[in-house]
């Protein structure tokens, strides 16, 4: 069972649909006791960081959902503030994140060296996957992804980058380590290339 988890953020309905049309059984997780079935988790997010985690803590999943991620090795997909909660720290926030991926979220302005690559960063880019990762299998070749952020990811082990995209610079738009996987675009927005992530992620 897909979980997607509704902590009062993200576009769980998008999810939700996509994941039924591709017949996958997939449910809206807003209690503890939803997470119950899963086998695969989704942690969408839209927003501020702080906002994001404060949200989660308050939806008394979160202790479950680490249960389920850390200790049963649960597959998870966080996206855009979803995938950046997985991190250490945020430049946009004082609380820390969940550090399953240690790293730390940058604003994008000081690291942009043009001024025609403006904030945020909002469009249809190109995406450069690490050869042969699961998550984007029979996605190798010129993908494009819908983004709308203003931060982004900077881990510290180099080897948890799983796809890169240039907007002004190289930067992760994909992580992973072992089953813990997040994407800093919007695959519910990106069309049937959305779609083959997702599904390569609830087969992964």
């Amino acid at each position: 069972m897909i979980s997607v988890v509704d902590y009062g953020l993200g576009n769980v309905e998008a999810f939700l649909t996509m994941y039924k049309k591709l017949g996958f059984e997939v449910i809206r997780a807003k209690t503890k006791a939803d997470l119950s079935s899963a086998s695969r988790i989704i942690l969408p997010g839209v927003g501020a960081f702080d906002h994001a985690i404060k949200l989660l803590n308050k939806s008394g999943m979160r202790e479950t959902i680490e249960n389920l991620v850390l200790g049963d090795k649960i597959p998870i997909l966080g996206v855009c503030v979803g995938m950046q909660m997985l991190a250490t720290s945020s430049e946009e926030g004082k609380l820390p994140g969940l550090d399953w991926i240690p790293g730390n979220v940058s604003l994008l302005s000081p690291s942009l060296k043009s001024a025609s690559f403006l904030m945020p960063h909002m469009g249809w880019n190109s995406v450069m996957p690490k050869k042969e990762h699961p998550l984007f299998i029979n996605l190798e070749q010129e993908a494009k992804f819908y983004f709308l952020h203003s931060y982004y990811y900077e881990c510290d082990d180099i080897l948890n980058k799983s796809a890169n995209v240039f907007y002004g610079f190289d930067f992760a738009c994909s992580v992973s380590s072992g089953n813990i996987h997040g994407v800093q675009f919007h695959p519910e927005k990106s069309h049937h290339f959305g779609t083959q992530l997702l599904k390569n992620f609830a087969e992964i």
